[in-house]
């Protein structure tokens, strides 16, 4: 913005408390890292530079985005400064893990991420993933490969991955003023696209939902009720006997992405929401109110 706030990855600045700071024109100044976030992989730097020579970029909205939309990726990949890259929406609402762990070791999970088959190469985090309007729709943050260089880095293979605008632009204020954001929180493990095989041995009566295959203790999910796999099948961590969340405040919930993606987007510590479960066979609702991630 025009006050000299920067929006990178928190990988980028990870371990940093000042970094250097270069301008396409030549500039170059130190900046301060104000505020980072290891759940959505999000970092804001401040400068101080005279105004006009900011120039801040639009923030689109990342809801509007459809599957094969064209978007460019912006970045410095190996280096090489400024490097543009095209593509396509390839799918909304993905789910990473996050960079930052829970007490029991495993990662909590960031959502509402955009996969794009743009190119994204080490060298492009942080920067934008843009519409055909010059507005920012994502972050870009990480790829999926199995290929390196013979320096041991990644190498692109068409799925790439950016944080949403929307996800943006609910973070990065709070970044700024607080230097951290908290996250709503439920306290159970979910486990996405269950295959037919474990959706039957599981006994569930639908193809679709959050399936909860653990509940935190002392968790607002753990205090409003909700329940885990306690009986063991023949798939490994997917223990059977759990409730399988159907719909969040009346919102139709597909998949854990789907309900994460809800949260993070609309709720905040403290708000209440109305969980629609099947448990043995028979639909409920169950009220909660969030905390925050631990």
């Amino acid at each position: 913005d025009r006050q000299g706030h920067i929006v990178t990855n928190y990988h980028v600045v990870e371990g940093a408390t000042d970094v250097e700071v270069d301008f396409l024109f030549g500039l170059k100044v130190r900046g301060k890292v104000i505020g980072t976030d290891l759940d959505s992989d999000l970092a804001v730097v401040k400068v101080d530079v005279p105004e006009d020579v900011l120039v801040p970029l639009p923030l689109g909205d990342s809801d509007q985005l459809k599957v094969g939309q064209t978007v460019v990726a912006i970045g410095n990949p190996f280096q090489l400064n400024g490097t543009m890259t095209l593509g396509i929406v390839s799918a909304k609402g993905r789910t990473l893990e996050s960079l930052r762990q829970a007490e029991s070791g495993s990662f909590f999970t960031a959502g509402d991420i955009i996969q794009t088959d743009a190119a994204i190469n080490p060298g492009n985090s942080g920067g934008p993933l843009l519409n055909l309007n010059g507005e920012v729709i994502g972050v870009n943050r990480a790829i999926r490969t199995t290929g390196t260089t013979i320096t041991g880095d990644p190498v692109n293979s068409g799925i790439g991955f950016s944080i949403s605008s929307n996800i943006v632009r609910r973070v990065v204020p709070e970044l700024i003023a607080n230097g951290k954001y908290d996250y709503p929180y439920l306290g159970i493990s979910s486990r996405s696209n269950l295959t037919l095989r474990m959706i039957e041995e599981l006994g569930l009566p639908r193809q679709t939902g959050a399936y909860i295959t653990a509940v935190t203790p002392g968790s607002p999910a753990d205090r409003a009720g909700l329940r885990g796999g306690s009986r063991p099948t023949s798939f490994t961590g997917l223990p059977a006997g759990g409730d399988l969340i159907v719909a969040i405040d009346g919102q139709p919930v597909m998949t854990f992405d789907d309900l994460l993606s809800y949260l993070i987007k609309n709720k905040q510590p403290g708000d209440k929401v109305t969980l629609t479960i099947v448990r043995d066979g028979q639909e409920k609702e169950v009220d909660l109110t969030l905390g925050k991630r631990p």
